[in-house]
C-alpha cells in the first residue's frame, strides 16, 4: 500500500511539472514522527501552492485524509501531514538551503521519476 501512495504522490507532484521526488524511509528511526518523507520542489510560488492542491486532491479520491498543513499562506515550504507520510513541497531556492535529506542522509532513499502516463483513448 505505501509504494502505491508514494507513487500516486510522486504522479501527482509531477502533474504540476514538480521536480526531483524523493521519498525517505524513516520507519528504522525510534520516535520518528512517521514513516515517510516525501520531498520535491517547485521553481515559483505559484506552483508550490499547485503542486500542494493536486496532491491533496489526489490523496482525498483515494480516501488519504490530510491530518494538516502548513505554509500555503506564502508558499516557501508547504507541508502536508497524511499521518505515516509528511511531504514537503519546497521553493526551489528554500529546498537547497535547508537541505531536508541531508538530515537524514542516513536513511534508504528513493528518487521517483517522471511517469509518461497513458491518456485515455478517445
Amino acid at each position: 500500500m505505501i509504494t502505491h501512495e508514494l507513487r500516486l504522490l510522486a504522479d501527482a507532484i509531477y502533474e504540476k511539472k514538480g521536480q526531483d521526488v524523493v521519498s525517505l524511509d524513516l520507519r528504522s528511526i525510534d520516535g520518528a514522527i512517521t514513516d515517510f518523507f516525501v520531498v520535491c520542489d517547485g521553481s515559483n510560488t505559484t506552483q508550490v501552492g499547485a503542486i500542494a492542491e493536486n496532491i491533496a486532491e489526489k490523496m482525498k479520491q483515494e480516501g488519504l485524509q490530510l491530518f494538516r498543513s502548513q505554509g500555503e499562506g506564502n508558499n516557501f515550504w508547504i507541508i502536508q501531514d497524511y499521518g505515516h507520510i509528511v511531504v514537503h513541497i519546497f521553493l526551489k531556492e528554500y529546498r537547497e538551503f535547508y537541505r531536508l535529506e541531508d538530515l537524514w542522509a542516513d536513511v534508504p532513499r528513493k528518487e521517483h521519476k517522471e511517469r509518461k502516463l497513458k491518456t485515455p483513448s478517445k
